[in-house]
């Protein structure tokens, strides 16, 4: 029997940080190996885990999946719902998650990545030479930050940049815990609507972009014989444009933060640009630390499950901070503080499991390429005097600005 779906629960503390900290009432949470009931975003009852290992267990163990996820309320049915997650690799299960996958992997290896590092050597480039052209102060976030990973992830998929306004103002929407659900419905049609007009583009002519390729080679059969079809393309193509930005622009801008505010981290990394491996360690530590994807999925136990000490029964939701998972003592000593000169731990900042971020070598490449070009463009980078506006209780979390400073001349 499952958890009652219409019992009253704490709001939603798995997306709630304490500047880039977990909550204090998560990180007791996982210090207690606690659970505790909390809500989803659209009103359900969930149970939150904490603990690095049951973090990794939720995510990553076949018990738990999206089959039997309630509705939301209002007026979608069961039929509406299928349709809206087409394509929705975050909340799908096998077969339907592992043939959408399987035709993306190709494009996003380490080896492919590699194959786009120069490209995107020229956009942050570009983006830094006219920051500096603009002159000190600047906003990191919408001078940098945001422009980069936009117009990789458009170029990559074939959405035209100059709608970036649009889309990235829907992305930012649907993000926001706040919204009220009929709000948020409203903006995912409208979501899925655009990239429907760019879907039907490529069926007329499809280039060399990722759409392209979908159409190309999987748009000529349906999903029953291993193809993909058009409510599928829009939904995974729209997931893909909303990940591939938002993550990597709140890692730039929250890692920049963290460096600016410790002289010895900056200054660590500063001495690793010209290492490849070492850059990669800060990289890693910066996704740890900063973890932008502060809670996972709610997922549903298809059975009765045991994760770590606790148990839940079938038809239970459950959900998993990542960010104080990836904070667990078990891993380590002193995982509240940045350290850019650790051996890499494990975290779950790309999740785990079967839905482990597709996107993950693109993003390590990108932030990669982003640092080293700042820090470097920028030998006093500081931060301007004044108060920050953080992104609370965002599925994405993240600053609304990042109001930045430098005097010397590169």
């Amino acid at each position: 029997m499952g958890i009652d779906q219409t019992t009253e629960r704490a709001p939603r503390l798995g997306l709630r940080r304490d500047g880039l900290d977990p909550a204090p009432e998560v990180t007791a949470l996982r210090e207690a190996d606690g659970t505790c009931p909390v809500t989803t975003l659209v009103g359900h009852a969930a149970t939150l885990v904490a603990g690095f290992a049951d973090a990794r267990t939720v995510h990553g163990d076949p018990a738990f999946g999206f089959e039997g996820l309630p509705l939301p309320p209002g007026e979608l049915d069961a039929d509406e719902m299928v349709r809206r997650r087409a394509g929705m690799l975050l909340a799908l299960d096998p077969p339907h998650h592992t043939r959408l996958r399987r035709m993306l992997t190709g494009r996003f290896t380490v080896r492919a990545m590699k194959e786009l590092e120069p490209r995107i050597v020229t956009i942050v480039d570009d983006a830094l030479d006219a920051m500096e052209k603009a002159g000190s102060p600047a906003d990191l976030v919408a001078d940098f930050a945001l422009p980069v990973p936009s117009l990789v992830i458009c170029e990559l998929l074939g959405v035209p940049y100059a709608d970036r306004d649009g889309f990235q103002e829907r992305a930012a929407l649907t993000l926001r815990s706040d919204l009220p659900f009929a709000r948020r419905a409203q903006v995912i049609t409208e979501s899925r609507a655009y990239m429907a007009t760019l879907v039907e583009r490529a069926r007329r002519d499809p280039g060399d972009d990722l759409i392209g390729m979908l159409v190309r080679e999987h748009g000529d059969r349906p999903a029953a014989d291993g193809g993909i079809d058009d409510d599928e393309l829009a939904g995974l193509a729209n997931l893909l444009l909303v990940a591939g930005h938002e993550t990597t622009s709140n890692v730039i801008a929250l890692g920049t933060l963290e460096l600016l505010r410790d002289p010895v981290q900056m200054a660590a990394t500063r001495a690793a640009l010209d290492d490849d491996a070492a850059l990669g360690r800060v990289v890693e530590e910066l996704l740890r630390h900063v973890s932008p994807v502060s809670a996972g999925f709610p997922r549903v136990a298809a059975h009765d499950v045991v994760v770590g000490t606790h148990e839940f029964p079938a038809g239970s939701l459950v959900t998993a901070s990542l960010c104080a998972a990836n904070r667990d003592p078990a891993l380590g000593e002193g995982l509240d503080h940045l350290d850019v000169r650790r051996t890499p731990i494990p975290h779950v900042a790309f999740g785990y499991g079967i839905h482990h971020c597709l996107g993950a070598p693109l993003a390590r490449v990108e932030l990669r390429i982003a640092f080293r070009a700042l820090l470097r463009r920028f030998p006093d980078l500081a931060l301007v005097d004044g108060p920050l506006e953080y992104r609370h209780e965002n599925l994405i979390h993240g600053v609304e600005a990042l109001p930045v400073r430098w005097a010397t001349p590169s």
